[in-house]
This record gives C-alpha cells, sequence and structure tokens, in this order.
C-alpha cells in the first residue's frame, strides 16, 4: 500500500466534502430561474409579495343635495364627496366637473350666485380631502337646469344641488 504524505492527507476531506456537495446538487430538482433570468423587462415583473390593488371602477357620477338658500354641505353631502374623493384619487388621469344648481325661486343672477357657492363648496371639500384643485372645475347652472318641473318643497328639493362627474381633461379644462 502506498503511502499518503501529511499534506495530502489534509486535503482529502476537502476533497471529499467537495464531491459530496456535487453529487447531491445533481440528485435535486432544478432551482427556479433567477428574477433576472425571468424577464428581459423589470416592468414586466409584478413584486411576488405585494397583493394586486383592489380593481378601480370608474368614476360614478353623484349628486349632493342643499337646504334652500344654503351652500351648506350636510352630512350626506360629505359622505358622498368622501366616496367619490377616494374614487377620484385613484384615478389621477381623471378630472372632475361640479355643477351648481339651484330651485326656480329667486332672481337669475342670485341663483347664479347660489350655484357657484355650491360648487365652490364641494369643490373645497374635494381639495381638503386631496383631490388636487387643478383637476377639479366648479361652474353654476343657477336655475337653467332643473331635474323636475314644477312647484312646492319637493320639486325644490331636486333642483338645490351640485352634480359632480367625471370629465374627460379637454372638456374640464377648457371650462376653467
Amino acid at each position: 500500500m502506498r503511502s499518503v504524505s501529511s499534506e495530502t492527507a489534509r486535503f482529502i476531506p476537502m476533497v471529499v466534502a467537495a464531491a459530496t456537495l456535487i453529487a447531491c446538487s445533481h440528485s435535486q430538482p432544478a432551482p427556479e430561474a433567477a428574477p433576472v433570468a425571468q424577464s428581459a423587462s423589470p416592468a414586466a415583473t409584478p413584486a411576488p409579495e405585494k397583493a394586486p390593488p383592489p380593481p378601480v371602477g370608474p368614476i360614478a357620477p353623484v349628486s349632493i343635495y342643499f337646504g334652500s338658500n344654503s351652500a351648506d354641505l350636510d352630512e350626506a353631502a360629505r359622505v358622498a364627496l368622501t366616496r367619490l374623493s377616494s374614487q377620484a384619487q385613484s384615478q389621477p388621469h381623471v378630472d372632475l366637473r361640479i355643477e351648481g344648481n339651484c330651485d326656480d325661486r329667486g332672481s337669475r343672477g342670485y341663483n347664479l350666485a347660489l350655484g357657484k357657492r355650491r360648487a365652490e363648496a364641494a369643490k373645497d371639500y374635494l381639495v381638503f380631502l386631496g383631490v388636487e384643485a387643478s383637476r377639479i372645475t366648479a361652474v353654476s347652472n343657477g336655475k337653467d337646469k332643473p331635474r323636475a318641473r314644477g312647484r312646492g318643497e319637493q320639486v325644490w328639493k331636486k333642483n338645490r344641488r351640485d352634480d359632480l362627474m367625471p370629465a374627460p381633461r379637454a372638456v374640464a379644462q377648457a371650462s376653467h
């Protein structure tokens, strides 16, 4: 039998360990490709640890209502504007249009001014909630676009409102 030098004997355990590692690595299933090898474009690979954002629907038109001769937002109006604000903030490419309306009592000039105050009240609240003011157009229709016709409190109540709707950027910008 051949004798092995003490220096060579020192390397034998390392060679055996390396050979064992190599042999074991061939018996394992192939590892998944590294993230760099998965895609040529980083934008095409979603981050696996993040959950996808919830789907966002279109911004739904909404109307809010006011008391007689008032531009004050009540609780129902603030709730509706908060919901609209969330939709608008998730879709920064969509502008908003607010049209202030009045019932048919009062002069044309008074109702145009009141409609404008109503539209501005809603706009101010949306800005307070985080929607950029530059995305919101506030106009007054005065008493020119009634929702209901006739006389009496039930009719007037339907006409004292702001109508809020999504507006394509070109339309919203043209009416500033």
